[in-house]
């Protein structure tokens, strides 16, 4: 069973590092050097390999290809699947899965265009965490995490029902090879490990969450789990590729040129799980503190006590178009100045970060307070 590999670039494209770190996971032993940049690599009942170090080889997409048919021999498979095995061998990939495809493996091309988004955002949302775990992301807000995505590739389609695979980078170990039973400390990881951990122990959390939420504990699981990685980004995503695939399984297979106590993590969510990651998706949005929100309004109420500098104040202003109150705590200058503007029934305008604890505004990190000169129409509009 042959299906040749023939293209030279997908050949070239095989690093070495994959090469070497997927012979010695299917039990080839290393013996000795082959010339300058190869060594000889044997097993029992398997043909001997000579394994590139360097991919500068002039013939080096002749030398893969010879590998991938030994090796395709030996396993009773075809040359395709070994060569699909080897590159995703030094990445993690993640495979996303919509169960209710038809039967030849399609879906609508609406439904499959916001699968394919979907499955960006899942990974996305990862990225956000493990930079800095927070119930919700605004978009574009977190560098760090898209120039990781930059990074990202996608994979070739899979059979299989409709498959999203998405090559996340990870730099390989340089460590000797070894069996390990147990992960890692995850901030001793590099940073493109902990995305593809985050979003495993992530969709964990998130569906143990979902779980626990409709056995009547509410949103507390979520809100537990967002160190975890759960978060308003990564329920919205889930919710969408849910009820687009009537279901969905997504799993994560590890490089093998980074060693881990596991093969691959595999996750599965049923139909009924895409209301209750839209509900927790839009109370953790509401949560999500709004940085850098300039606010305009009155001071209707302040209170500080005697053995403090600090004073808290309460703005009626309006968020989102509707009119609300807000409190804040001011250092000692600017609540004097707020006080002021209290007396004379002036507008004060604001900077902070506004954020929402249960039915309350409040706004942290308060600064840049300026108070405007009230007309008569100015405030008649409060």
């Amino acid at each position: 069973m042959r299906s040749l590999v023939d293209d030279r670039e997908a050949l070239a494209a095989v690093t070495p590092q994959a090469l070497l770190a997927y012979v010695r996971g299917q039990g080839w032993v290393k013996t000795e050097k082959f010339g300058n940049h190869s060594d000889v690599f044997v097993k029992e009942k398997a043909p001997e390999l000579i394994v590139p170090a360097s991919a500068k080889l002039g013939d080096y997409p002749d030398v893969v290809s010879e590998i991938i048919r030994k090796i395709a021999e030996q396993e009773g498979r075809s040359e395709l699947q070994i060569y699909r095995d080897l590159s995703g061998a030094d990445r993690d990939v993640i495979r996303v899965r919509a169960p209710e495809a038809d039967d030849d493996g399609s879906v609508r091309i609406e439904a499959g265009v916001e699968i394919f988004t979907n499955a960006r955002d899942l990974l996305l949302s990862a990225a956000c965490a493990a930079n800095d775990p927070r119930p919700a992301y605004r978009a574009g807000g977190n560098k760090v995490a898209s120039s990781y995505m930059d990074r990202v590739r996608l994979g070739q389609t899979e059979q299989g029902s409709f498959i999203v695979t998405l090559l996340a980078p990870v730099p390989p170990s340089l460590e000797p090879p070894k069996q390990t039973e147990l992960w890692p400390i995850a901030y001793e990881e590099p940073f493109d490990r902990r995305v593809t951990r985050m979003l495993a122990d992530g969709l964990d959390a998130a569906r143990n969450a979902a779980e626990q939420a409709i056995r009547g504990e509410g949103l507390d699981p979520f809100q537990r789990a967002v160190e975890s990685g759960v978060n308003a980004n990564l329920c919205e995503a889930l919710s969408s590729l849910i009820t687009k695939g009537e279901g969905l399984e997504v799993s994560v297979t590890w490089a093998r040129t980074r060693p881990t106590p596991e093969i691959r993590r595999k996750v599965e969510f049923t139909r009924g799980d895409g209301e209750v990651f839209q509900e927790a998706a839009r109370i953790l949005r509401s949560q999500e503190p709004r940085v850098g929100e300039r606010l305009a309004g009155y001071i209707t109420a302040s209170a500080r006590k005697p053995s403090q500098k600090e004073g808290q104040v309460t703005i009626n202003t309006f968020i989102d178009g509707k009119p609300v109150s807000v409190k804040t705590i001011l250092p000692p200058e600017e609540f004097s100045r707020a006080l002021v503007a209290h007396d004379t029934k002036d507008i004060i305008e604001i900077v902070g970060d506004l954020r929402r604890e249960n039915h309350r505004w409040w706004l942290d990190r308060p600064h840049n307070l300026q108070v405007i000169y009230t007309t008569a129409d100015e405030i008649d509009s409060f």
